[in-house]
């Protein structure tokens, strides 16, 4: 029996291991719809919003370095995807992203919801195609799997008009050829070693592979022989840390701080990372953080294989086969009262249970939690990397999905889990084992930081369009109304208590912690 164009394509997905869909469909999606129901192999997951399923498809790509499938409903569906495809595009997170089409005849007419489709996708994507014909569509979805797991990684973008869903297929294609890994040149490598050997203070910018666990290791060995120190870039899609892992701080966010970290470095060797530069304009300050005098040169790019690179870069040093790395040792449960930034960190390093997935959009909250929580159990930490609010939620559901036997913690700022809250709901449906962490400052406090930066003066009008206080969000109620047991602590005892409970216990849950 001959299968559609949209079935071929599920087909087509499911042979090149996208194995996940994220969806939020509408009308000119429903024979991809369909031929989910035909399909054996292809787990398909409900958002309520396009920004929850483009985001949970980040989080996954973080944690299964492979593609899941997004479908979204024409232009307006993208749209609102869009802030998180941005935060994927910066993630370098593998995304098969199917926007649906009209069909191919019917665009000609202006329907109401007829878009500039390729417009809109074109900033996220790397890489975006049309559909001509329902003959075409299956070797379209096996060039958007290549396309989505080139290095670096990205989010490749397939529109799909709704005829070439409907009109006799191909069947299934073939996978396509995945380009691997650049090799650096070895200029690069002797440029490096230049640099290390100069005896003066060596930067090793760490990003991308180069940060995760084994790159680390290398980075260490390096670091040991010749001195060098390391430090991640400020956003990271993931980091492997705990116990037993090679401790690395973060370049911080603030520009002053972010310029007096680097600025003893005569030189930074970027390894997977992008150039340090400040996240916005401030009136006085540059937007480039090294000193001016500061030799910055890329060892490995994104593109790049990071871990050859650094193997050989400690063949060429001389570095030990290993080191063993400094523990710093669990911290103990804090005692007192007072909820705070300081005894939420220490109790987050405390209690982090082993083999946990950590998803941060703490913004201001959590920016101190990394020394304290670098002694926990073995763990992994995934941040907000494009700095669009409204991922921290998603992005835990996503993971969730990946790593069904980890437990995933979302560290959330209020403000921001307000934009995609939507996904709880996901999550209940989908029976996921994540706690979600609500800071409850009851405010955006990263922009009243921000209003100072830029020297602004703020008046009352100014301020209100920043609190979240009148009237206040009651997030345990909001999360019940998801389908998700929901509590608020105010005391640091009952964090703990609370903490430990939803910890102990399979499923969704949420604490709001007053701060």
């Amino acid at each position: 029996m001959a299968m559609n164009g949209a079935e071929s394509l599920v087909r087509t997905l499911v042979a090149g291991g996208v194995e996940v869909c994220f969806t939020n469909p509408g009308t000119s999606e429903m024979h991809f719809v369909a031929a989910l129901d035909r399909v054996e192999g292809m787990r398909a997951v409900l958002c309520l919003f396009e920004g929850g399923a483009t985001g949970a498809a980040d989080g996954y790509a973080r944690m299964a370095d492979k593609p899941a499938s997004t479908l979204l409903h024409l232009g307006p569906g993208l749209g609102n995807g869009i802030a998180n495809l941005h935060n994927a595009r910066r993630a370098r997170s593998p995304i098969v992203n199917i926007v649906g089409e009209h069909a191919t005849y019917h665009r000609a007419y202006d329907a109401p919801l007829t878009s500039d489709i390729e417009s809109l996708a074109r900033p996220v994507s790397a890489w975006l195609r049309t559909g001509l014909s329902a003959r075409a569509v299956a070797a379209d979805g096996a060039a958007a799997i290549a396309a989505a797991l080139a290095p670096p990684g990205g989010v490749a973008t397939l529109i799909l008009p709704a005829d070439t869903a409907w009109e006799e297929g191909s069947g299934v294609a073939p996978p396509a050829p995945v380009p691997p890994r650049a090799r650096v040149p070895d200029e690069a490598i002797t440029h490096a070693v230049a640099a290390l050997r100069s005896g003066e203070p060596v930067l090793l910018h760490l990003g991308d592979r180069a940060v995760r666990g084994e790159g680390r290791r290398i980075a260490a060995r390096i670091a040991a022989k010749t001195g060098a120190q390391l430090l991640a870039m400020t956003s990271n899609a993931r980091i492997d840390r705990g116990a037993g892992t090679v401790p690395i701080e973060r370049l911080p966010y603030p520009v002053d701080l972010a310029r007096a970290a680097l600025e003893s470095y005569r030189h930074i060797i970027l390894v997977g990372a992008t150039l340090p530069v400040a996240f916005f304009a401030y009136p006085g300050k540059p937007s480039a953080l090294a000193p001016p005098t500061c030799d910055v040169f890329a060892l490995a790019n994104p593109e790049h294989d990071q871990i050859d690179a650094l193997e050989r870069l400690a063949q060429a040093v001389g570095a030990p086969a290993a080191v063993d790395p400094p523990s710093p040792g669990r911290p103990s449960l804090p005692g007192g009262e007072r909820l705070d930034q300081d005894s939420v960190g220490q109790v987050l390093g405390a209690l982090i249970p082993e083999g946990a997935i950590v998803c941060d959009e703490s913004i201001t909250t959590g920016r101190n939690f990394f020394p304290v929580t670098q002694g926990a159990a073995p763990h992994t930490w995934l941040q907000l990397s494009g700095g669009s609010i409204g991922l921290g939620i998603p992005m835990a559901t996503g993971a969730a999905v990946a790593c069904p036997d980890r437990k995933v913690i979302t560290l959330q700022a209020d403000g921001s889990g307000l934009y995609t809250a939507q996904s709880l709901w996901t999550q209940a449906r989908e029976k996921l084992d994540v706690v979600t962490l609500i800071w409850s400052n009851r405010s955006y406090a990263i922009l009243r930081a921000e209003l100072a930066n830029v020297g602004a003066n703020p008046g009352r009008k100014a301020l209100d369009m920043l609190s979240l206080d009148d009237p206040p969000i009651d997030w345990p109620s909001l999360a019940r109304g998801y389908g998700v047991e929901g509590r608020r602590v105010e005391t640091l005892p009952h964090f703990i208590d609370v903490l430990r409970h939803a910890l102990a216990r399979r499923g969704p849950f949420l604490i709001e912690v007053a701060l």
